[in-house]
């Protein structure tokens, strides 16, 4: 669906935006209602009160349900079957047990981020998330404390991975707007994101994790097994570590045939053809997971218990994620209403004219967009078309252009809140309230995106 013309002006848009989101806050903390309820009922008074025609507004419901939906929740459901199956035979164990041999218990929260943003790079936040839980949640309940600790650090490995470096869908749409070299970009991009997850996630982290106590969530996986004793659900021996780390880097290398070769072809080095396509195939993320659930099955699965009680321990495990499955997909319903609004087309015509330094304006184009609607890819396309004009009248070079799709990821990444998917994702599968979410992801993701500014606005003043 296309965006309305605006019935009311930027202001009064803006307004109604900030309305419903207090609404939506004061329905889920102040009330208690439900929250998948509270999103799809602020969802029908925000699409009436924008001034869509009443019979379009089931159509309008669907259109970031049905988006959001239809890409998390097979993604979730084969995430999840495969931590169960890891879980459930030791191998999480296994793997937390030799990321804590080499580097140590202390420093346990930084191997999980590390680690993070190594699979981080072909692969999407969500599908990354969802592939390490099973391990997140291992170590954080092997040493306790607060979950803070030890998910942090690996979410916002794969969210800077997902917003800022290439192959990533939307730092190489901003760079192919601003003709920058994509390349350039993610050599630059990589040492921009390590001192900005270093300092806007893994410090920010310890901070909150010392202030807020998480505990660890039964809601995704049930009990989880702590493995001080050895037993396993299936089976006595535990699987390998190179037999865990094997399944996890499966979906990274099948993930990473479509997204390194969309790049590649997106720059000219490959041209179409039939194989890139069959690759691409299988590095479509539903499809990459559904093979490494297969693959666990006959490896972890199969050796030590029937097909019948396999089928039983999936079905346990769906079970709990069926209310994160609809209460995300009811988050990107209520950003798709505010983005089919033409909250963002009035933002743009309002803000293209800014009298700030180019990088400055390409960072508070992108924060305004992504508070106002939610989508960071939204956020990241738009300001992306919006800076390519004034960019090449400057005649930049090619490092300053990288440097303003640094500061275009940066504004897209601040301020998740309660209109983005991502939110909800996220708040769900670490068993958070909203208010809670509000406090720590919330300011996570805000004091990355603003390190990677810092970086990026550094840069461009030493150049």
């Amino acid at each position: 669906m296309e965006p309305i013309d605006p019935v009311y002006g930027t202001a009064t848009l803006l307004l109604i935006a900030a309305g419903a989101v207090a609404l939506l806050l004061g329905l889920i903390i102040g009330l208690k209602l439900h929250a998948f309820v509270s999103l799809v009922l602020v969802s029908v008074v925000t699409a009436l009160a924008v001034g869509f025609d009443p019979a379009e507004i089931p159509d309008v419901l669907l259109y970031g349900f049905a988006d959001t939906l239809g890409g998390v929740a097979l993604l979730v459901a084969f995430g999840v079957m495969l931590g169960r199956l890891l879980e459930a035979t030791g191998g999480a164990q296994v793997l937390a047990d030799t990321l804590i041999a080499r580097f140590g218990e202390q420093r346990a929260p930084l191997a999980l981020g590390v680690a993070a943003l190594i699979f981080g790079f072909p692969i999407f936040f969500d599908a990354g998330l969802v592939v390490f839980l099973p391990i997140i949640l291992t170590v954080a309940r092997r040493f306790g404390g607060s979950l803070l600790f030890y998910a942090l650090p690996a979410a916002g490995a794969f969210a800077a991975m997902h917003a800022i470096v290439p192959p990533h869908p939307g730092p190489v749409a901003a760079a192919q707007q601003l003709d920058a070299s994509i390349g350039l970009t993610l050599l630059v991009g990589i040492p921009v994101v390590l001192v900005s997850w270093y300092v806007g996630v893994y410090l920010v982290s310890r901070w909150l994790g010392r202030r807020v106590d998480v505990s660890v969530s039964d809601v995704v996986f049930g009990k989880v097994q702590n493995g001080s004793d050895g037993d396993q659900e299936l089976g006595q021996q535990p699987p390998s570590f190179g037999a865990v780390l094997g399944l996890l880097l499966l979906p990274l290398v099948l993930i990473s045939f479509d997204t390194v070769l969309d790049t590649l072809v997106a720059a000219g080095t490959l041209d179409e053809a039939t194989w890139i396509d069959v690759l691409g195939l299988f590095g479509q993320v539903p499809v990459a997971l559904l093979l490494t659930v297969l693959v666990a099955i006959a490896v972890l699965g199969r050796p030590h218990a029937s097909m019948a009680r396999i089928s039983t321990m999936f079905d346990e495990a769906l079970g709990p994620i069926c209310a994160i499955i609809l209460i995300t997909g009811a988050g990107g319903m209520f950003g798709g209403v505010l983005e089919l609004s033409g909250i963002g087309a009035a933002l743009s015509d309002s803000l293209s004219g800014l009298g700030f330094s180019l990088i400055v304006q390409a960072f508070l184009i992108a924060t305004l967009l992504r508070v106002a609607q939610g989508s960071a890819t939204v956020a990241l396309t738009t300001t992306g078309g919006l800076i390519a004009g004034p960019a090449a009248a400057a005649d930049l070079g090619d490092l300053h252009l990288s440097l303003l799709v640094f500061a275009i990821a940066a504004g897209a990444t601040v301020l998740s809140h309660v209109n983005d998917s991502g939110f909800w994702l996220v708040s769900r599968f670490f068993g958070m309230d909203e208010k809670t979410t509000l406090k720590t992801w919330t300011v996570m993701e805000t004091t990355l995106g603003v390190s990677v500014f810092a970086v990026a606005g550094a840069l461009w003043l030493a150049l």
